[in-house]
C-alpha cells in the first residue's frame, strides 16, 4: 500500500521536511509514505478566498493517484485514536488500494475535494499550522503501523 500526503504549500521550514522524512523513512516498503506538494494560490488584494481554494482544490484532485481511497484532513472529520487509526490502516492494507490524504491551504479544502473523499479525519479540534500537520500525520501513520505490527513504539 502506498500512502500519499497531498498538501498545499511548498516553502516549508527545514524542520518540517526533516520531521516528515524521518517518519516516512521508518515506514516499511509495504506501507510507503510519500508527499506531493501543491503550489498555493497567490493571494493578493484582488481575488477571493473561495476562488483561491477552488484553484488549489483542482490541483489537489489532479494529483490524486488513480484508484486511491481519498481521505480529507478536516477539523469536521472523525477523531481517531491511535488504535482506531491502526484499524483503519489494517483495512487499507487489506483492501490493497493506495490512500491519498488531502491537506488544504490557508483557506481549507475546496468543496470538490470534500465531495471526492470517502472519509474525513480530524487530527484535533485545535487549529494546527499546516506545516505541523505534515509531521503529525507522518508520525501518527508510523505509530499506527507499529500498533498493527505489535512493535513497542506505541505504549497504550
Amino acid at each position: 500500500m502506498k500512502v500519499t500526503l497531498i498538501a498545499v504549500g511548498r516553502k516549508m521550514p527545514s524542520w518540517v521536511g526533516q520531521g516528515f522524512s524521518e517518519y516516512a523513512r521508518r515506514m516499511p516498503r509495504e506501507c510507503s509514505l510519500n508527499l506531493i506538494e501543491i503550489e498555493a494560490e497567490k493571494r493578493g488584494r484582488s481575488g477571493s478566498p473561495q476562488r483561491w481554494k477552488e484553484q488549489e482544490g483542482r490541483r489537489i484532485l489532479a494529483a490524486i493517484p488513480k484508484g486511491d481511497l481519498v481521505i480529507t484532513l478536516d477539523v469536521k472529520g472523525a477523531s481517531w485514536s491511535t488504535e482506531k487509526l491502526s484499524q483503519q490502516m489494517e483495512r487499507w492494507l487489506r483492501d490493497g488500494a493506495g490512500v491519498s490524504l488531502l491537506v488544504g491551504g490557508a483557506d481549507g479544502l475546496s468543496q470538490q475535494c470534500l465531495q471526492q473523499a470517502q472519509q474525513s479525519w480530524s487530527l484535533s479540534n485545535l487549529t494546527l499550522p499546516h506545516p505541523l500537520v505534515r509531521v503529525v500525520v507522518a508520525e501518527q501513520l508510523y505509530r499506527g503501523w507499529t500498533v498493527v505490527n505489535k512493535h513497542p513504539y506505541h505504549r497504550s
